[in-house]
């Protein structure tokens, strides 16, 4: 009996010990649960659940007469989770059910797979529950709503599985067209220049974000987690894109034809110091040009004798000369200090001032500025500090603008002056030197060159940057009279550098300048001489409209090389095209014919719909199918249809006639096409004709009006 007694109590206090592990694992269970739940299932998200950003819509960069300069577009990653619930439900039967249609219908849409490799890959994703299965990226808006209307797709997200990812591709519709003005928008915000840069914190909105839950490899979007973006702001440029079209090909045709290096075209609006055009071309090595750099705010050189209208307003203000001064040239070659100044056309000896200025004499400026200068130094650079050659324009673009070296006095040499005085030991950007001569012909007013004139949100205006004066008088009405003489004299006199570019229908004001440039750090006289080429003046000269500057830097294969040759035909070719669509009173006996392209318009079916519906306007769809709608306006009453050619195809080209700019360019651009534009408004024609067959990559001219 004790054997069994003995034997009984360990069973039991086994038992007992099983009962009271079994009761502290409960409670424990119990007090993680109630107790500790709340910080482990935040360890757990922690651990399988990230925030993810979701990138704001960019705002757009319009020109001032409303086109858009660079502008988003959406493009769409298109996921798959074949372990969504409703996908699987039944053994997965709405998923067996569709799985051959929307095969048929992906094939047919990207044009490359089969139905039968649609169909293999997605049935062994389902096979393996993949949760994030890739079914294709940067996939383009068109395609996008088309993919909408799929099969199996159609019923959401919850039945179908289907994740879009939406992104924005930041495009410039103008392309080469102000383009490094413009900048260019990158991930990587250091790499970003112009005024994708400067405005980035307006552009790029607000980010929203979106939780992310790890699963089976993958993170998928937690739905209804998201916090939605704001998108940009929108910013108005200065720009106008005739003026800018204008400039870029002037400028391209003289560096083409004379095989130069680089160069810059600005063109201001005088009364304001609205920038309405710059135009920055640079040769690449396979011979082609390019906007690679902004040459006329971003690089500093010697001006050469554009800076000699900077002299003449010093010696006018000090009252030391005026335009009637006797100078003599010496012949054109006068030493200084063992240093030699020529002038380009020797021979000359006395003449005034003004006809000094007229022919760019080097000797002239060099000897008048030593005489009344030399020994007040301090006197001549506190003109030129307030003539802001020392400091920054406070254009709008400050990341990629060239600071000025005015030398401080106490680093003046003896010959500092004479050469300062016809454009060297100094450097100044063109946009500076702009600056300068925009004053003198807004009679004295020193305006602040600028590039954004307002910023809106979602249509509205909520801020309108207005001209800036820097200095109401940056030189006495007498002195700005007098240098405005001298200037029509450079043009308009018979001993003038720039008399080739005078025009009998309007008048020109200006200075050339030809500065002698170091080649490769080599020095100034090793070798073959470079040269840069300038001319900046103002139109028409009696009452200046716009001010601009043409620099050019040309190369040892250029046959031109004066600042007249080559840069004031430049000016001269823009001028005529501004003077005569702008400033010309003519008028010419036209019959006006109605432009029956207002009554036809062409866009996404939804927008024609609520914009008929705003205004009142009945209206007849005659197709229920297709996103793009053809509207004919007649008698107050719109007709749509879907008949247009070239949307059925991926190979085909489209018929964006009637369309909007950034409904043409959402079409084009997502067939692979490479777009130049002509005028502003809506699409009136194209250069290749809707329906034929085209390669990616192919360009396609597009007429607005």
């Amino acid at each position: 009996m004790d054997v069994k007694k003995d034997i009984l109590w360990r069973v039991y206090l086994c038992f007992l010990c099983m009962v009271l592990l079994c009761v502290f694992v409960l409670g424990r269970a119990i007090y993680i649960q109630t107790v500790q739940g709340k910080y482990w299932i935040g360890m757990s998200d922690s651990l399988h659940i990230k925030s993810q950003p979701i990138i704001a819509e960019r705002g757009t960069i319009y020109s001032e007469d409303g086109n858009m300069l660079s502008t988003s577009v959406p493009v769409f990653d298109i996921y798959v989770d074949f372990a969504a619930d409703g996908l699987r439900e039944k053994q997965g039967k709405r998923f067996k059910d569709h799985v051959d249609s929307l095969s048929f219908c992906l094939s047919k849409l990207f044009a490359d797979k089969s139905a039968e490799d649609y169909k293999k890959q997605l049935q062994q994703a389902y096979e393996e529950k993949d949760r994030y299965f890739i079914l294709k990226k940067k996939m383009t808006f068109d395609q996008y709503l088309l993919l909408r209307d799929f099969p199996l797709v159609r019923l959401g997200r919850n039945k179908s599985g289907f994740i879009i990812d939406t992104k924005d591709k930041r495009i410039n519709p103008y392309i080469l067209l102000a383009n490094r003005t413009i900048g260019l928008s990158r991930q990587n915000l250091a790499k970003n220049v112009g005024l994708e840069l400067t405005y980035d914190s307006l552009l790029r909105g607000t980010t929203g974000q979106r939780l992310m839950r790890y699963s089976a490899g993958a993170y998928m979007p937690v739905e209804g987690s998201e916090l939605d973006p704001v998108n940009g702001k929108d910013i108005v440029t200065t720009l106008d894109t005739y003026i800018q079209d204008v400039t870029e090909n002037a400028l391209m045709k003289m560096l083409v034809g004379n095989n130069s290096v680089h160069g810059t075209a600005i063109v201001m609006e005088t009364a304001t110091g609205k920038i309405k055009a710059i135009a920055n071309l640079g040769k690449q090595p396979n011979g082609t040009y390019i906007e690679d750099f902004n040459y006329g705010i971003g690089k500093t050189t010697e001006p050469g004798s554009v800076f000699k209208l900077a002299t003449l307003m010093s010696l006018l203000e000090d009252k030391y000369v005026d335009l009637n001064t006797i100078v003599d040239c010496e012949g054109g070659s006068k030493s200084f200090f063992g240093l030699r100044i020529k002038d380009s056309h020797m021979g000359t000896h006395e003449t005034t001032v003004k006809e000094a200025f007229a022919a760019s004499s080097n000797v002239a400026f060099a000897k008048l500025a030593f005489q009344y200068y030399q020994s007040q130094p301090q006197k001549f650079y506190d003109h030129l500090h307030k003539m802001r050659l020392d400091t920054y324009t406070g254009v709008d673009i400050v990341a990629s603008s060239g600071f000025p070296l005015i030398k401080k006095v106490k680093r003046w040499g003896a010959t500092t002056i004479p050469y300062m005085a016809h454009g060297y030991e100094e450097l100044v950007t063109p946009l500076h030197m702009l600056t300068l001569y925009n004053a003198v012909a807004n009679n004295g007013k020193l305006m602040r060159p600028y590039l954004v004139s307002e910023i809106k949100d979602y249509g509205v205006s909520i801020k309108k940057i207005a001209p800036q004066v820097l200095d109401p008088q940056v030189c006495s009405p007498e002195t700005v009279a007098m240098l405005k003489e001298a200037m029509l004299e450079v043009v308009e006199s018979a001993h003038g550098t720039a008399r080739a570019i005078k025009d009998s229908t309007y008048r020109i004001a200006g200075k050339t300048g030809t500065a002698v440039t170091a080649l490769d750090n080599k020095g100034y006289n090793k070798g073959a001489k470079i040269y840069q080429a300038s001319f900046i003046g103002y139109f028409p000269a009696d009452a200046p409209k716009y001010t601009m500057a043409v620099v050019i830097q040309n190369s040892i294969e250029s046959k031109l090389v004066y600042g007249a040759a080559v840069s004031g035909v430049v000016f001269k070719e823009i001028s005529d095209k501004l003077y005569a669509r702008y400033l010309t009173t003519a008028t010419y006996n036209t019959t006006l014919v109605r432009d029956t392209v207002l009554n036809n318009a062409m866009g996404l079916k939804n927008d024609m719909r609520s914009i008929l519906g705003y205004m009142a306007i009945p209206f007849f769809d005659s197709s229920q199918n297709g996103n793009w709608r053809n509207i004919k306006l007649a008698q107050n009453t719109a007709t749509l249809n879907n008949s247009i050619v070239g949307y059925s195809t991926n190979n085909t080209i489209p018929d964006v006639s009637g369309m909007g700019l950034k409904d043409a360019v959402y079409v084009l651009e997502n067939k692979g096409l490479k777009i130049a534009l002509q005028g502003k408004g809506k699409v009136i024609s194209q250069s290749i004709i809707a329906g034929t067959n085209f390669n990616k990559g192919q360009k396609i001219i597009l007429f607005l009006n």
